[in-house]
């Protein structure tokens, strides 16, 4: 069986996006995620999706015409797999503001999957919240997402938008009010431990507040995390809306 030039250009183009996709997107982008199975779900979303999308001719002019319909799928790809990942990125920031507001700031670890030195906080909400995710099967939403995207923006036709950079500074400013909106609980809770202690500190001058704030700061906030655990759900729910949400904004700039 001879299969055409044509077919083997047409499934390969296909396989660039979801390449990008899979090697920046949520989950899947993970540095303990091995190579191999990176791969392997790219060729077989692309050997399905092969079979499944009708075939349409590709309309370019010579090597470099066939590298622009390369360059753009790959940063289709890219783009959409940047924009839903980038999401989780809000837990660590609004778990660094936690930590910051309870005392914990300097309390960090490495994570061997960012390479980066991390708070505890902003660790477990990004990996709890992860496995929230993973447990309740969205990541499947995020690949139906992704397939969905060749009927918005057919096999070789992805086009870079210029105004793509009005998503970008929009979603900048969502970024820190979202983050803002899940640590709201320490904040308001550190707010009014400070004031009592304010108050303290006049009416009782000669009691050490320094020593007596820190322990008072680290017991509230554990108590407050403590029943922000439960909250868990709601915010893997509202994170998982926010991602659906920019991954849809990337898709409508890159036709």
């Amino acid at each position: 069986m001879v299969i055409p030039v044509e077919q083997l250009v047409f499934f390969f183009v296909i396989l660039v996006r979801i390449s990008a996709f899979i090697y920046t997107g949520p989950f899947f982008s993970l540095k303990n995620v091995p190579q191999k199975v990176k791969i392997g779900l790219s060729l077989t979303l692309a050997i399905i999706l092969n079979q499944t999308i009708p075939y349409s001719e590709l309309v370019y002019e010579g090597v470099i015409g066939f590298a622009i319909v390369i360059v753009g799928e790959a940063l289709a790809g890219a783009i959409m797999g940047f924009f839903s990942n980038i999401c989780f990125q809000i837990l660590s920031l609004a778990g660094q503001l936690m930590d910051m507001e309870i005392g914990f700031s300097m309390v960090n670890e490495f994570d061997p999957i960012s390479n980066a030195q991390v708070t505890i906080t902003a660790n477990f909400y990004h990996y709890a919240v992860m496995l929230f995710l993973l447990i309740t099967n969205m990541h499947h939403y995020i690949i139906k997402a992704l397939v969905d995207s060749y009927q918005v923006i057919p096999v070789g036709g992805a086009k870079l938008n210029p105004l793509i950079y009005t998503v970008m500074v929009q979603f900048v400013v969502d970024f820190f009010v979202i983050a803002f909106r899940i640590i709201l609980p320490i904040f308001a809770s550190m707010l009014i431990v400070n004031v009592v202690l304010a108050i303290l500190a006049k009416v009782a001058p000669q009691m050490n507040m320094f020593v007596i704030g820190l322990q008072l700061k680290v017991l509230i906030g554990f108590i407050v995390l403590l029943f922000m655990t439960l909250m868990i759900p709601s915010v893997a729910d509202f994170i998982f809306t926010e991602m659906m949400g920019m991954l849809k904004s990337a898709i409508s700039f890159l036709k």
